[in-house]
């Protein structure tokens, strides 16, 4: 938190209007200075019995039907985040038609690997059953994460057993957006991380990208370029993982941009530091190219990418509905 706090303090510095916010942290800065004027945002949502468990909807104003739902987790090494300090993801999600859910889920030392993952499966399972009544599509559901909140995201879509408990399949899912996300991180480095993984028997299960199979969900995999993150590996997670759902013949786009690093990246989801990189474009090409709302050609990709986009073949089919678990998390 420490370096997020330093890197956008330091980029919203350049910024005349965030002058008045300096005081502030940085992602109350962000917040106050993205428009919220075309989401109508409802909080505090209960989709678990226990205080974490909660999240908050940003449906778009204007809509002429259901739309494509974002489920979203915040990263934050499993140790710390608040949805509230996201609301700006959810702002620009819904600015693009989206619904987005912003999920808070626990962390550590209440809980360890796997207790996180089933919160994260408990959100998405909440987002497939009610989504609809906030004016969302549940048969156009993603997940999409940010760090920590990547690699949620990428254990849902690959790791069958943790939406099973709620009758639900990665195949549910249309697709998975993973922003800087660590997939294969052992033997773990990061001290603050191992207590979470049980570090030093981590089991390898704990891991995304041991989970890969012929059946896993289109991923759009975004990183900063190599060199850039200095916390998470774009090489080793996000090349890896992507190289790994490739050679299963699944369908992966992966993107690399070279003005952020590994906080500012989601940061530029923000209306104030779009002009680092294209994210939110990418994501939203991304989601409309499999939700049925728009055919993205090969050819197309953002003009300041460090590495070329390299999609693969082709969005899954409409998920049936499923009842989501209503018992008690473990």
């Amino acid at each position: 938190m420490t370096i997020l706090r330093t890197t956008l303090l330091g980029l919203l510095a350049a910024i005349p209007l965030a002058a008045g916010l300096a005081a502030c942290s940085p992602l109350t800065a962000i917040n106050a200075l993205s428009s919220g004027s075309a989401s109508q945002v409802t909080r505090g949502l209960a989709y678990g019995p226990l205080p974490r468990q909660k999240l908050d909807v940003y449906a778009p104003k204007i809509r002429t039907g259901p739309v494509p739902v974002v489920v979203f987790f915040y990263g934050g090494n499993w140790t710390t985040g608040e949805r509230a300090d996201y609301a700006f993801v959810g702002h620009a999600l819904a600015a693009r038609g989206y619904l987005a859910v912003i999920a808070d889920y626990r962390l550590y030392p209440d809980v360890h690997y796997p207790e996180i993952l089933q919160d994260a499966a408990r959100a998405v399972a909440w987002a497939a059953m009610e989504s609809s009544r906030h004016g969302g599509d549940p048969a156009r559901l993603f997940v999409m994460g940010h760090s920590a909140g990547a690699y949620n995201a990428a254990m849902l879509a690959l790791d069958a057993s943790l939406l099973a408990r709620h009758g639900m399949r990665p195949q549910d899912l249309r697709g998975w957006i993973g922003l800087a996300g660590p997939y294969d991180f052992l033997p773990i480095e990061n001290i603050i991380t191992r207590p979470v993984f049980f570090y030093p028997d981590t089991p390898a299960a704990s891991q995304p990208i041991h989970h890969v199979t012929a059946d896993a969900p289109p991923a759009l995999l975004i990183a900063p370029a190599l060199g850039k993150d200095k916390l998470v590996d774009p090489q080793r997670n996000t090349g890896g993982l992507a190289s790994a759902l490739r050679a299963l013949h699944r369908p992966v786009t992966e993107t690399y941009f070279d003005h952020v690093g590994h906080a500012t990246l989601v940061a530029t989801l923000a209306a104030p530091l779009r002009r680092l990189a294209p994210t939110l474009d990418a994501v939203s090409a991304f989601i409309d190219a499999n939700s049925g709302t728009a055919i993205l050609p090969e050819t197309t990709a953002p003009t300041n990418m460090a590495l070329p986009t390299r999609p693969s073949g082709a969005a899954t089919p409409a998920p049936e509905p499923h009842a989501y678990d209503k018992t008690p998390a473990p």
